[in-house]
């Protein structure tokens, strides 16, 4: 979709202050039961669900954000909008590297999960799209910087905070492996943010661990997937062996964020901390 034709999604929320939920780089398999580094994806994921709503029942959206299938197996988002319904609030997806974009858009099943832009009390929150297909690594490109920039600036004029969503990393994270997969117009893209102080987070996934720090106005924030996790400070490819998690967010009307990481405490997850890879 070319990045002037799209139409915003409106939603209401429970009260004041927009509860949100991250669940980002299931991998899930063409068949149930598939496994990433040993780990059975599908079994995390709705581990995660469960720990989600435990912790948080009441929440007025969740954002899906990339590496949703592995392999863009399109089985494997009509499971994930399955996995899904357990919410009753709609949910939001992005495509990370793994994923096919035709075959998430058949398995939305009728539901508009590709959303853009999405308003929703005194917030708006971008979806901008890093893939590149055929590259594990991610950029924006001319027409996502243009749909930032414009969405910004009318934030700004309505009086709206934002929160800017998107797979891949646009800061170095301190892993030399990943860090050849930063969004590769990173520089680009902050030139429009830091411009915006209506921008007051920046929210990824495709990393597999958690960071949460401070650039000017906003907030950088990354999130453990809800499978297998990636050790930090790593010069290759390294699992660890923390467990699957989720990300929160709280809203509040005046620009305001509270936010932090839950992980899975009561189930035993297998991974294969030896191996080299997994692309």
């Amino acid at each position: 979709m070319a990045a002037d034709q799209h139409t915003p999604v409106t939603l209401d929320p429970r009260d004041e202050v927009v509860r949100v939920v991250q669940l980002t780089d299931s991998h899930l398999d063409g068949e149930p039961g598939g496994k990433l580094l040993d780990m059975d994806t599908d079994h995390s994921l709705q581990a995660v669900i469960t720990q989600v709503l435990a912790q948080r029942p009441h929440n007025d959206l969740v954002l899906a954000t990339g590496d949703l299938a592995d392999g863009g197996a399109a089985p494997a988002y009509v499971r994930l909008a399955g996995y899904l319904e357990r919410f009753s609030c709609p949910s939001f997806w992005l495509p990370g590297n793994h994923d096919v974009r035709e075959a998430m858009e058949r398995g939305c099943s009728g539901q508009s999960r590709m959303g853009r832009e999405i308003l929703i009390g005194n917030w708006q929150i971008l979806m901008l799209d890093s893939q590149i297909p055929g590259a594990v690594g991610g950029g924006l490109g001319t027409e996502e910087l243009a749909f930032l920039e414009r969405s910004l600036q009318a934030a700004t004029e309505q009086g709206l905070h934002a929160l800017v969503v998107l797979h891949h990393h646009p800061v170095p994270m301190g892993s030399e492996w990943i860090d050849e997969q930063v969004v590769v117009d990173a520089d680009e893209f902050f030139a429009v943010t830091d411009r915006y102080p209506a921008a007051k987070a920046i929210l990824w996934g495709h990393v597999h661990q958690e960071r949460d720090e401070q650039r000017n106005t906003a907030r950088l924030l990354s999130t453990p997937s809800t499978c297998v996790q990636f050790a930090p400070g790593s010069v290759d490819f390294k699992a660890d062996d923390k467990p699957p998690g989720y990300r929160w967010l709280d809203l509040h009307p005046d620009g305001r964020i509270e936010t932090g990481v839950a992980r899975v405490t009561d189930v035993h997850f297998t991974v294969d901390l030896q191996r080299g890879g997994y692309l």
